[in-house]
């Protein structure tokens, strides 16, 4: 008889937490699920358990005993400073809770799996990237920004965490970018705009991961063991020029210069929270080895990179530009955004002149 499996997982109220807790719900060896979140779930749930509690409260630590719990998902880690306040209530939601939750799992006994949502962003983009990414490979510098900084400490906290707690079997999942009908990303707000933002002289390679094959990804590992650390990916890579063009948009070329401004305008605007750090991904992609995926789980990635970008599409129902007056609008409002800035620094290069 399987073992029966009582179950935490942080971060409930998102797109993906409650499709992991539906699944896990239709399944005989999951006696308990409790979720955690500061928001309560909107989905349909009909045995998971909320309570409503931060990562960082003391409470987290006495459910883990109190409800006998043997597994926890940490899945409530952020990768846009918009929805989370700012960057540094990001930084903290994201690097302190992941500490505080380690450290109430350290002192949880009857613990025996621990489960990271990590991302393909700990290797960081750079043009000295390899081709293809390896668990195994580190980049040259450590991330030193944003999201991707935060997920190169969250994992070094985990791992310190495994060594303590040899008995626990710790999982950390890569995931690329998501994509699918049901969970949104600050990458699927790009392809929601009437044109796609590319930066001028660059074409970087992009790769997917399905939002099933994430799920069915999380419910393999909360369900069975498999420690280590996964790259989780769907095969092959597209470049950024395709992919607007399988979604039908306008490409519009930014300078180098102005790419950072031209993204505070649309967090601005509300159009893409796309943070700084992430732009570099804009300019030089990721791609990473799914081997060990494909090896410690069988059937899996259903889903190619192309297949899972389409799909996305369908689901999204993005059949192509938009109203050609909003395309015309944005190109206007980028265009005055780039010629304003063009004369800022061309006032403050002059002796004398300050830009106003």
């Amino acid at each position: 008889m399987a073992e029966v499996r009582r179950v935490l997982i942080t971060g409930i109220a998102s797109q993906l937490a409650g499709l992991l807790a539906r699944a896990l719900e239709q399944r005989d060896e999951v006696g308990a699920i409790i979720g955690v979140d500061v928001r309560e779930p909107t989905h349909d749930l009909r045995r998971t358990e909320f309570v409503r509690a931060d990562v960082r409260n003391p409470l987290v630590a006495r459910v883990l005993e109190t409800a006998g719990i043997d597994t926890v998902v940490h899945l409530s880690t952020t990768a846009t400073p918009g929805a989370a306040g700012g960057r540094a209530r990001m930084k903290e939601l994201n690097v302190i809770g992941a500490m505080q939750l380690l450290a109430a799992c350290q002192r949880a006994t009857g613990l025996r799996r621990f489960v990271l949502k990590s991302s393909t962003a700990v290797y960081g983009s750079s043009h000295t990237d390899p081709a293809m990414w390896g668990e195994d490979d580190t980049p040259r510098s450590a991330p030193r920004h944003g999201f991707s900084k935060d997920t190169s400490e969250i994992e070094g906290y985990a791992r310190a965490f495994g060594r303590r707690r040899r008995d626990v079997d710790l999982t950390i999942l890569r995931f690329a970018n998501l994509v699918g009908g049901r969970i949104d990303s600050a990458f699927h707000s790009l392809f929601t705009l009437p044109a796609a933002p590319t930066v001028l002289g660059y074409d970087p390679r992009l790769q997917f991961c399905h939002e099933e094959d994430a799920v069915e990804v999380l419910v393999r590992t909360t369900t069975g063991a498999h420690p280590g650390v996964f790259n989780v990916a769907g095969d092959g890579a597209m470049y950024l020029s395709q992919a607007a063009r399988l979604a039908g948009r306008l490409p519009v070329a930014v300078p180098l210069p102005f790419v950072a401004g031209v993204a505070g305008l649309l967090r601005r605007t509300g159009r893409a929270d796309v943070a700084p750090d992430q732009l570099r991904f804009l300019q030089h992609g990721r791609v990473v080895d799914n081997t060990r995926l494909k090896q410690a789980f069988p059937g899996l990635p259903r889903y190619t990179t192309r297949e899972a970008f389409e799909d996305f599409l369908r689901r999204r129902r993005i059949h192509g530009m938009v109203d050609r007056d909003d395309v015309i609008r944005l190109e206007r409002e980028v265009s005055d955004f780039l010629a304003r800035k063009g004369q800022e620094r061309f006032l403050a290069s002059r002796p004398g002149k300050e830009a106003r």
